[in-house]
């Protein structure tokens, strides 16, 4: 069952987010239609970079025409169409979706806490690398992903512009166990892409590896963490809820009842 998007009474800190979000996972081609992004990336499938993110829940005009119109956008990159809901979504067109039966999938959590306020380690467990490669090859590995993914992933990230650190765990025999990206703008910092290899689950590197980016981040003078993370993955859920992370908002996807 989908958790309600009910409004919020702190949409500015849902816009700083969204807007952070979008610099720390960059989109190749990002066009506007008002308050409308169209964000889209021929050579990736993730849907954070190939949806429409409206970002203002007054502008709802003509919903049904710039639908249509960015439908032809996502024909010509080769992508179904599909808009992300955030509390920042205009409930107009939130509504036509649902007269249109389109479907709701893939609810996210977005979390924030004090670096104030964790116990980090003094000293870094792991020191970040710049090493753009080297990390996409470990992360592709742990997360067991279609390796053919990694120009798209590489031009991914070496599209951040915001001071990032990239951070891996290995072992010389058992090759990369956990990696995670956190990119720091100003006094937020972003925790990307955090995974461990199913074969070295539950043996404390989640916490490792996480520890040593807050640690990066808050050496660097920010203040913030922020996460986004599957409403239904519950152990990652409980441990950023260990660092003392708590919910902010959640948004999630919609696509045409017949695509897939």
């Amino acid at each position: 069952m989908m958790h309600a998007l009910t409004p919020l009474n702190n949409l500015p800190l849902v816009r700083r987010l969204e807007a952070v979000g979008f610099r720390a996972w960059p989109a190749s081609s990002v066009q506007y239609d008002g308050s409308w992004q169209v964000r889209l990336t021929a050579g990736h499938p993730s849907k954070r970079l190939n949806s429409i993110v409206p970002l203002d829940p007054s502008d709802h005009r003509d919903v049904e025409i710039r639908l249509q119109k960015a439908q032809r956008k996502f024909e010509a990159y080769g992508r179904p169409i599909v808009v992300r809901e955030t509390p920042l979504a205009p409930p107009v067109l939130m509504d036509l979706l649902r007269r249109e039966d389109w479907t709701c999938f893939e609810e996210t959590v977005v979390m924030t806490a004090s670096l104030g306020d964790i116990e980090l380690p003094d000293m870094l467990d792991h020191l970040p690398s710049h090493d753009v490669g080297r990390f996409v090859d470990a992360n592709l590995l742990v997360d067991r992903s279609d390796p053919a993914l990694k120009p798209a992933l590489a031009e991914v990230v070496s599209g951040i512009k915001p001071p990032t650190g990239l951070f891996v765990i290995e072992d010389a025999e058992a090759g990369p166990m956990a990696t995670v990206l956190c990119v720091q703008d100003n006094d937020l910092a972003g925790i990307m892409s955090l995974s461990v290899s199913a074969d070295h689950r539950r043996k404390g590197l989640g916490v490792e590896i996480l520890s040593s980016a807050l640690r990066w981040a808050r050496m660097r003078s920010a203040k913030i963490g922020w996460l986004q993370v599957g409403a239904s993955n519950a152990p990652a859920l409980g441990l950023y809820a260990r660092f003392g992370f708590r919910e902010a908002y959640r948004y999630r996807y919609w696509r045409p009842k017949d695509v897939r």
